[in-house]
């Protein structure tokens, strides 16, 4: 099978996989999602988070497991944040500088980003959507690859650690990856820390 084949099957699987991720995660009721957020925010920090350490992470948007309680934590305790920005349709993502009371505009799909006058930013640490996972370290994200694209292109210039929030119930057997797919370090769910550096 050529690699375009294999790539457009992977593709196909990947959004029924994407549509039934999206289906359970909708599922999970409001109080139980705020909890789990509170969770993994609760929890210690799997990554020495150095004073002055860039941390990207990202504003939820819909049933999206909600990062900011686990941001306001680690900004609390010395790193700097951003958000990221889309730049465009096959580009990777900006990360600009944001801190909690800086004022957001509306992004791409309406999501809050950092106003165009905030420094782009090159992150130590990476928090990253997804809407399935597996322990291979792989993901399914929302079809656009920004993410992949991101997490490729700053892994080039520099060490990043990529490190994806979900819920336990978003974790499948098996993420049909393709070589596009850039792995996770590590999955924060509300039941336990996968280190997938040792997997």
């Amino acid at each position: 099978m050529t690699t375009l084949m294999r790539d457009s099957s992977s593709a196909a699987t990947k959004a029924e996989l994407r549509r039934e991720a999206l289906a359970r995660r909708d599922a999970l009721p409001a109080a139980e999602r705020a909890q789990a957020a509170g969770t993994i925010a609760a929890r210690t920090f799997p990554v020495a988070v150095g004073s002055g350490a860039i941390v990207a992470g990202f504003m939820p948007m819909k049933s999206e497991i909600n990062p900011l309680p686990l941001m306001r934590k680690l900004a609390d305790a010395g790193a700097r944040l951003a958000l990221p920005v889309v730049a465009g349709q096959g580009k990777p993502l900006i990360m600009r500088a944001w801190a909690f009371g800086q004022p957001l505009a509306a992004g791409v799909w309406g999501i809050r980003e950092p106003e165009p006058a905030a420094p782009a930013v090159a992150p130590d640490i990476l928090i990253v959507p997804l809407l399935a996972f597996d322990r291979a370290g792989h993901r399914i994200g929302y079809g656009a690859g920004y993410y992949d694209l991101t997490i490729a292109a700053l892994r080039a210039r520099q060490a990043v650690v990529a490190i994806g929030v979900a819920f336990a119930a978003q974790e499948i057997a098996a993420v049909p990856a393709t070589s596009r797919d850039a792995p996770l370090d590590l999955v924060l769910t509300e039941r336990e820390v996968i280190d997938l550096r040792r997997a």
